[in-house]
């Protein structure tokens, strides 16, 4: 009688988590869906700033092909005059951890002006990204530059935090299914985090977006 009351609240306790799953994966692409732009956006003005949201670099300095697809995604936008700013978030917490830095060098080759790159060394996470644009870089309109999977989550955060965003699917070619499922989950986190009003890490000065990315 013990053990099927185990199993019993073992069961219950599955299917309440896996309907949290459900429900705020529903909250964040229907939020989402409306902002997500099918091609590339028209110059309008509207949007000058591509916020490349961070992901993993190699012990080399060489980027991973999906943060690789996300700058080649931000810089043909600049050059087509789409946005005349990039700002790129990444871990850079450690002294072996530096995803930013190989960033700025991929723009350069891409034919990005190094004023208009702009690093942030504490974008630890997608929420803290967007905290930072918002209250740090100053960003108030942007277009959010990731892969599909990823997109609806930075783009309920970005609004949830007052930041007028639309999203570009960067190359879902090198893509796992591993991220679309880990992506359920990160929903449920990113939900907590606006119903709380959570702080990022670190904060600190100004670094207005509309000046110099050399001297961020």
């Amino acid at each position: 009688e013990i053990m099927k009351r185990v199993i019993q609240i073992v069961c219950g306790s599955v299917l309440l988590l896996y309907a949290l799953v459900i429900c705020c994966s529903i909250a964040v692409n229907a939020t989402a869906h409306a902002y997500i732009v099918q091609g590339t956006p028209p110059p309008d003005g509207t949007h000058k700033v591509a916020i490349v949201l961070g992901a993993a670099t190699y012990s080399d300095g060489t980027l991973s092909p999906i943060f690789s697809d996300r700058l080649d995604t931000a810089a043909l936008l600049y050059k087509e005059g789409i946005v005349s700013k990039i700002l790129v978030s990444g871990d850079n917490g450690s002294t072996t951890n530096n995803e930013v830095n190989p960033a700025r060098m991929s723009l350069l080759r891409n034919q990005v002006s190094d004023e208009d790159i702009f690093l942030d060394h504490a974008g630890f996470d997608t929420y803290s990204t967007m905290y930072r644009a918002h209250y740090i870089f100053k960003v108030s309109s942007a277009i959010i530059v990731t892969q599909s999977f990823h997109l609806p989550r930075a783009l309920f955060i970005a609004h949830e935090l007052g930041i007028t965003a639309y999203g570009i699917h960067a190359s879902d070619d090198n893509a796992a299914l591993k991220d679309s499922v880990r992506e359920q989950f990160a929903d449920v986190k990113a939900v907590f985090e606006v119903l709380v009003d959570a702080k990022p890490k670190y904060l600190g000065k100004a670094i207005p977006i509309t000046g110099d990315g050399r001297n961020d």
